[in-house]
């Protein structure tokens, strides 16, 4: 195992952490309260468990207790940015930026001073790894996406909420088939899909309504396309 492999083991364990694990009403109660909130404090030894146990290497209890710390310490005080004037609709965007620049610092950081001794022999394909990371990406992590790309701009429907959950079933759906059409080279496939949901779609006489399901089918496309480019990189 390799830089490149823990690198991406660490994100999974972070998509894991921040998307599979955690409900969208926990969420919500740390992101409002911050450090009055008990969750974000067993958030925070998940953090931990999660980084430690997917770097498969008992020498990065200090990297994954790094991580953990401060992860913990920006959900703290991220309900302080959720309610910025200016900043408060990108503060998902920030804070993922900022946790995936923690952990790549700390990995890299540990590459370098300790190096990456694997606790147990396991081979691990860089390339499986990836289209692991992409399956995953698809899932709740594009919907919470796409839905934050929305608040950020300011793009609202009238009473239909901000994504049904037919809605979301769709979208996992239609990533989920676009990403495998193009791991298997199946171009044609992702074009017939796209064609395909515009003729449902597009039969809507309420122009606001169309465009809102145009943008959001369009970053939808967009993810497991650019996820699929990535994974036939490597």
């Amino acid at each position: 195992m390799g830089l490149k492999e823990l690198l991406l083991l660490q994100f999974i364990a972070h998509l894991c952490l921040d998307y599979f694990f955690q409900t969208d009403k926990l969420a919500s109660q740390k992101n409002t309260i911050g450090f009055k909130s008990r969750f974000l404090y067993w958030h925070a030894l998940a953090c931990f468990a999660l980084a430690w146990l997917f770097s498969l290497q008992i020498g990065f209890v200090f990297g994954a207790a790094t991580i953990a710390i401060i992860h913990f310490l920006i959900d703290g005080f991220k309900r302080h940015l959720n309610t910025s004037s200016y900043f408060g609709r990108y503060a998902f965007f920030i804070d993922q930026a900022a946790h995936l620049a923690i952990l790549t610092l700390v990995v890299i950081l540990f590459n370098k001073w300790h190096g990456i001794i694997p606790s147990i022999e396991v081979s691990i394909n860089f390339k499986y790894l990836l289209i692991i990371t992409g399956y995953l990406v698809c899932l709740k992590p594009a919907n919470i996406f796409i839905r934050e790309v929305f608040k950020a701009t300011e793009i609202q429907v009238s009473s239909d909420n901000e994504m049904p959950n037919a809605g979301k079933v769709i979208g996992v759906l239609e990533r989920i088939l676009t990403l495998t059409f193009i791991i298997v080279s199946q171009y044609s496939a992702v074009g017939f899909l796209i064609a395909a949901k515009s003729i449902l779609r597009y039969g809507n006489n309420e122009t606001l309504k169309t465009e809102y399901v145009l943008i959001g089918t369009m970053l939808s496309f967009g993810i497991a396309v650019i996820a699929g480019i990535i994974i036939n990189f490597f």
